[in-house]
């Protein structure tokens, strides 16, 4: 492909960027005139992933029409709070071939949708009414921490569509030295994983706030992984997705890592800071947060048990004790293992 749009130029959207260095063209759109203008004063995104360069071939914009134009791919690096707003804003001026991918770990908080959902329903009015534009998005998901690919620490990921063709599309993209690319046929279970594992990151990080050791972090990980499958596996999604990249393997990236901003919330959490202070300390969207409201909703619609996510729901959004509802999961009726 030679020329490639991303809509978002946060940590992640930039340090996509980054990866596209065979790319003719790759054009970042953000929407705040002020950070386009900084960026491209300082060739830097200093406000969200400083201290990497960013190459010749990349142009940064904040007129959508402008950076939609001729674009063989657009990738959806938007937090999920303003992806159907951008989503609807860009669909009149998508290329009707363009390759889609959804960059974004999040699900929409009102209606627990994931990304690719969002995406299709924005852009389906203006597409052709005998077809759903599905097919053509793909999702990017696994252990990347944005500054980590920036720097081109070897990583690998994931690239997922309903259609065989364009998840090798989406592989062939993002393959280079630094950054494997997988493909799956699984996109519910590949977005659910990606999203979903935020809320265990929390999670993990309030056990480090704690001051509580590996064991509990571990045990906490790996019982929060039992929990995102079973919902994943009643919505729809292959079980085995969440043992791969874009799940036990970001979760083991996200739940262990000051980088990652989901974890940072959890060990304020820990340490018994307000929600509010954590966020804006961070000054950029932690998705597990909406995502714990949306899991918790898309789980009591299905009937499934999720005791950890609704106890990281009740500290996130009801004030209550975290040394109370850690006592409350420990002492949960004994049951096995391998119960789903």
């Amino acid at each position: 492909m030679r020329r490639v749009t991303i809509l978002g130029a946060g940590s992640w959207g930039t340090a996509l960027a980054t990866l596209l260095g065979r790319v003719e063209r790759v054009t970042l759109w953000a929407r705040d005139a002020d950070l386009v203008a900084a960026i491209r004063a300082e060739r830097e995104n200093r406000r969200y992933l400083p201290g990497i360069p960013l190459a010749e071939n990349i142009a940064v914009t904040d007129r959508l029409p402008d950076a939609l134009a001729g674009a063989e791919c657009v990738v959806f690096a938007i937090p999920s709070a303003g992806m159907r707003e951008v989503a609807a804003a860009a669909a009149p001026s998508l290329p009707k071939d363009a390759l889609l991918v959804n960059a974004s770990k999040g699900l929409e908080e009102s209606s627990g949708l994931r990304m690719s959902e969002v995406i299709a329903e924005s852009i389906a009015p203006l597409s052709d009414p005998s077809s759903s534009p599905l097919p053509r998005i793909a999702a990017l998901s696994g252990p990347n921490l944005a500054l980590e690919v920036a720097r081109g620490i070897p990583t690998a990921s994931v690239a997922a569509s309903v259609s065989a063709e364009t998840a090798r599309a989406c592989q062939q993209l993002w393959m280079g030295p630094t950054f494997r690319v997988y493909a799956s046929s699984d996109l519910i279970g590949v977005e659910l994983a990606g999203a979903m594992k935020n809320v265990i990151a929390i999670g993990a990080g309030v056990c480090e706030g704690m001051g509580f050791g590996d064991n509990s972090r571990a045990a906490l990980m790996t019982r929060g992984l039992a929990e995102i499958t079973r919902l994943g596996a009643a919505l729809g999604a292959q079980p085995a997705t969440f043992l791969g990249l874009a799940g036990v393997g970001d979760l083991i990236a996200t739940g262990g890592s000051r980088l990652s901003r989901n974890y940072r919330v959890g060990l304020g959490l820990g340490q018994g800071r307000a929600l509010e202070a954590i966020l804006q300390e961070i000054g950029q969207v932690a998705e597990g947060v909406p995502t714990t409201r949306a899991i918790c909703l898309l789980s009591r619609r299905a009937g499934v048990e999720m005791p950890i996510s609704e106890a990281l729901y009740a500290a996130l959004f009801e004030g209550a004790s975290i040394r109370d509802l850690l006592l409350q999961l420990m002492l949960r009726p004994p049951r096995r293992e391998d119960e789903l």
